[in-house]
């Protein structure tokens, strides 16, 4: 479990920029990496190792794009991914898979300012939060426009949001929250993030190991931060909005560890974890072998709007309580708790 060196392409200053990777150059430079530095496939790795990389992506971590996550600091995004791309390019030889989500959006979904209207026919702003009282008072209503133009019943659209505004005060949910447009499939914010795509590219060919990217959030009536299902799986009437994935859940106990960085740290990275503890037996299979890379994530912070730092930390303490462990991206992987006898017990077993 060896670290190796940054190679000379990356560019920590340009992390917070867009551009076009270079792929049959980063290509070849990968193969030839790989061969000097004797870095195998990762199909022979005896201890396998997973990276789960919650929506790096344009629109979040650009600045300047629709939902920067800046932290308190403006520029939390950018500096996590310099570290995130670094951590890669260490541990190139110890990475057996990276499997980043995309969160993938459309204009008409139940958290975009369309789908609302008040009774003068204005749409929300940004950031609004709707809550289940203010829906029954009638102070926000469905959009009837927009719910034709999706071939949806206006008359359950509206039964449909006072049910879903009910469903998250229930679960203890944020009340929905009306987002600016992003990460909108077709568009350049919906893209990993330059640096980290390079990274994702270069680790892939090095290690013959195929990235598996799971896309998330396309259903247009439920919000889905999380990489593990969606906050709503069903409507008024019992029917379904989505699923759990367990496909993912199931890929990733055939882990002996699995690392979690992303974005953001206070909503699609905190509700992954959050689902991944909701069920006792995957809790009790997989919460000790998790860990959060801490200095990989920001929690979202508008200045003068929310701030949902304080939320963050604490779920974070509470996922320290659960058994997962929280680490940084510069300890050595071989340091962290448990490692070692994980790594002892895949080659006795090999």
């Amino acid at each position: 479990m060896r670290e190796l060196s940054v190679p000379d392409h990356f560019d920590p200053g340009r992390v917070g920029e867009v551009w076009r990777v270079p792929y049959e150059y980063r290509a070849r430079e990968a193969s030839a990496w790989a061969e000097r530095h004797g870095v195998g496939p990762a199909a022979e790795d005896s201890f396998r190792l997973c990276l789960l990389a919650v929506d790096v992506q344009n629109t979040f971590c650009i600045p300047e794009f629709e939902l920067f996550v800046g932290g308190r600091s403006g520029t939390g995004a950018v500096d996590d991914n310099r570290r995130l791309c670094e951590f890669i390019y260490r541990n190139l030889a110890t990475l057996t898979q990276i499997v980043p989500s995309l969160d993938t959006h459309h204009a008409m979904q139940v958290f975009h300012a369309v789908w609302l209207v008040d009774e003068h026919g204005k749409h929300p702003p940004p950031y609004t939060l709707v809550s289940h009282v203010e829906v029954e008072a009638g102070r926000w209503r469905v959009n009837e426009a927009v719910a034709e133009a999706l071939g949806i019943d206006v008359d359950y659209a509206a039964r449909h949001l006072a049910h879903y505004t009910r469903r998250l005060a229930e679960g203890g949910k944020y009340n929905l929250t009306i987002w600016p447009y992003h990460a909108m499939l077709g568009g350049i914010g919906h893209a990993l993030v330059s640096a980290v795509e390079e990274a994702v590219f270069f680790h892939g060919i090095a290690r013959y190991s195929r990235p598996e990217f799971q896309v998330k959030g396309e259903r247009a009536l439920t919000e889905h931060y999380s990489m593990l299902g969606p906050e709503v799986t069903e409507g008024p009437d019992g029917d379904t909005l989505g699923e759990p994935n367990t496909e993912l859940i199931e890929k990733l106990l055939g882990f002996d560890a699995v690392v979690v960085a992303g974005q953001a740290k206070s909503h699609c990275l905190a509700w992954t974890i959050d689902d991944l503890l909701e069920d006792d037996d995957v809790r009790e299979r997989l919460a000790e072998r998790t860990y959060l890379l801490e200095d990989c994530t920001s929690p979202v912070v508008v200045p003068g709007v929310v701030d949902y730092t304080d939320d963050a930390n604490a779920a974070f303490e509470r996922y320290a309580d659960a058994g997962l462990n929280v680490v940084r991206s510069t300890d050595p992987v071989e340091s962290w708790p448990g490692i070692a006898e994980r790594v002892a017990a895949t080659r006795s077993h090999a």
